[in-house]
């Protein structure tokens, strides 16, 4: 399924279009939905949901899996992100989410714009997004989680921000361990390096993740990377 623009910027273009012309948000959703070639928000909706990477992604994580998803800024990672543990939640499993980039209002913003109520994930989900987050605040948040369970993780760098907090390394060490031995998979959101140039290399890769101080990056099992272009998944190397 291939839309003119991310379904978060489609659904902002409709509520600007609303204000704009004082209609409904259901009728506008509908006009944007019809220039994307649906008769209605509803099907585009369905569709996207039935074709989203999340989806696919989510029926490929393992128990104890370490996945990477990884892009330059503005390219989606943090939604498809969350989405993956919405996807848990809606197969019954569990889903945690742990930003130090946004705000609690941001994450109830974000999964607003994806179509997501909050309210009805329930107990299942659930969010963290206080200052102390690195590898002990998650595992104490996660040690009674049960097996399936998605720890997402925004983001990997920010992991290695503050100098009372381990190095990055021993931090994603510790997070591998406790998903082995608790068979939870743990996604961690990560950035780019600006020397990554899309014009030479169609989607970046292991080579490409910024890392401002020394992590062994075969700790992580899969890795999923986002572009302009179309994204790139494979087993970690």
């Amino acid at each position: 399924m291939k839309l003119s623009a991310p379904i978060y910027h489609l659904k902002r273009s409709a509520k600007r279009l609303a204000r704009e012309e004082g209609i409904e948000l259901h009728v506008a959703l509908d006009r944007i939905a019809s220039g994307e070639g649906f008769k209605s928000w509803s099907l585009l909706a369905t569709k996207y949901q039935s074709s989203s990477s999340a989806s696919k992604l989510y029926a490929g994580l393992k128990n104890g899996d370490m996945m990477l998803i990884g892009a330059r800024p503005a390219q989606g990672k943090t939604l498809l992100a969350l989405e993956i543990a919405v996807e848990a939640v809606k197969s019954g499993k569990r889903g945690m989410f742990f930003t130090l980039e946004y705000t609690e209002g941001e994450v109830l913003e974000r999964l607003s714009s994806l179509g997501i109520e909050p309210s009805r994930l329930g107990a299942g989900f659930e969010f963290d997004c206080s200052d102390g987050i690195c590898a002990d605040h998650i595992i104490s948040k996660a040690r009674s989680a049960p097996t399936g369970t998605v720890i997402v993780i925004d983001y990997l760098q920010l992991l290695d921000q503050k100098r009372e907090h381990p190095p990055l390394a021993e931090q994603v060490e510790a997070l591998k361990s406790f998903a082995e031995k608790s068979g939870v998979a743990v996604v961690f959101i990560s950035q780019i390096a600006r020397s990554y140039d899309p014009s030479g290399k169609r989607s970046p890769d292991l080579s490409d993740v910024r890392l401002p101080n020394p992590l062994d990056l075969a700790l992580f099992t899969k890795t999923h990377f986002l572009s302009n272009g179309p994204a790139h998944m494979s087993a970690a190397s």
